[in-house]
């Protein structure tokens, strides 16, 4: 899509294009990065019991915190690569940004934590494991 501001991009609109970058941007964020995909397959493995069970209010909720999460984190490593090309040296600033990325990141994984504990403490309770 053409970016009238700035003057680049293709002019149309091409939402297939759009959608095949964002999937390679989650792919490669899978791929890249250890935190994004074993948060991946926890949730979905999660979101699938959820489903099955027929919980759609606990599917919803870990499909929420999980994409809140996932995209905390792949704009945190997009940042961190911007930082690291745009100053590949050591600078306090650049590491301050960095540092505050990382605490976002770090409220969500808080946040994402929390609630696939409860979930798998009411799964649990629903199997009538414990």
């Amino acid at each position: 899509m053409k970016n009238k501001q700035l003057n680049t991009g293709i002019v149309g609109y091409r939402p297939f294009r759009k959608i095949k970058v964002a999937c390679k941007g989650v792919y490669l964020a899978v791929l890249s990065d250890f935190s994004v995909a074993y948060k991946l397959v926890m949730s979905v493995v999660l979101m699938v019991a959820f489903f099955y069970f027929r919980q759609w209010l606990d599917f919803s909720l870990v499909l929420l915190a999980t994409a809140l999460v996932l995209v905390a984190e792949m704009f945190n490593t997009a940042l961190e690569a911007l930082c690291d090309f745009v100053e590949p040296k050591q600078n306090q600033q650049i590491g301050l940004i960095k540092d505050v990325a990382a605490g976002a990141v770090g409220v969500c994984i808080f946040i994402w934590t929390i609630i696939i504990l409860i979930e798998i403490y009411r799964a649990a309770v629903l199997l009538e494991v414990w």
